[in-house]
């Protein structure tokens, strides 16, 4: 499994030596997912996003928190109804489990990413918890890469409301175990033969760590090479980047 920003793209632009990682996988009939706890685009928007860095793969090899958090409640309260701040990614996963989105009475309230975060929209997600709705995010990333520099994401966003209501979110994406056996189930993997690579210590490292996975640390992304030892836990391996791996595949 591998991480999506900061590992194969970066703000739309190819990392050199990932789409020979990718090829070199689909090749040898390794299975693979590509992880990324970005909620905003489904998938067919993001393999064409790939297709057009360079990156050509099956819809069915990407695996975003919108679809892991749609998972977790199809399995928590089927045929539910929420209210979504979030984008296209995040509503279309819960259209398709069979969810109302409303604002009248929802099970849940679910926050996800958006570039255009509105302030009525996030008083209405604050009004309605404050009512009884279950609080939900898809990711815990307080910000985001942006080309411009960081932007705050669905983290900082979520401890907006939590300040407002007292109510913590569950959190679905990386680093919750939850979103990686998902995952492997649906590779059909074992965590021991399996080996996560990312770019973030505190999401993808984390993540895989704890659900039992090998772990690889690139540095073509948020983490520099100083700041590993801030952690209390280490990947097994640390490189470059992505294309140090191509020829191990």
């Amino acid at each position: 499994m591998t991480d999506m920003d900061g590992v194969l793209v970066h703000e739309g632009r190819l990392i050199p030596g990932a789409d020979a990682f990718i090829e070199r996988l689909r090749a040898t009939g390794k299975p693979f997912l590509v992880l990324t706890n970005n909620s905003i685009f489904t998938p067919r928007d993001l393999q064409f996003r790939l297709r057009s860095s360079g990156i050509d793969l099956p819809v069915e090899s990407i695996w975003t928190s919108a679809l892991a958090t749609a998972a977790f409640l199809d399995g928590q309260r089927p045929q539910g109804s929420a209210y979504v701040v979030g984008e296209a990614g995040l509503t279309t996963a819960l259209h398709e489990i069979g969810y109302v989105l409303t604002d009248n009475r929802p099970d849940y309230v679910v926050l996800g990413e958006t570039r255009t975060y509105s302030f009525e929209a996030v008083t209405t997600a604050i009004r309605l918890i404050n009512a009884g709705a279950r609080f939900v995010a898809t990711n815990p990333d307080a910000t985001g890469p942006s080309s411009e520099g960081v932007l705050p994401a669905t983290g900082s966003v979520a401890a907006l409301m939590t300040r407002a209501t007292g109510v913590d979110p569950y959190y679905v994406g990386k680093p919750n175990p939850l979103m990686m056996r998902a995952a492997l189930n649906r590779l059909e993997a074992h965590s021991e033969t399996t080996v996560m690579i990312g770019d973030r210590m505190d999401t993808d490292i984390v993540a895989g760590l704890e659900a039992g996975m090998r772990t690889v640390l690139v540095l073509t992304g948020i983490v520099a090479a100083e700041e590993i030892d801030r952690f209390p836990y280490r990947p097994h391996r640390v490189v470059s980047s992505i294309a140090d791996l191509v020829d191990e595949i």
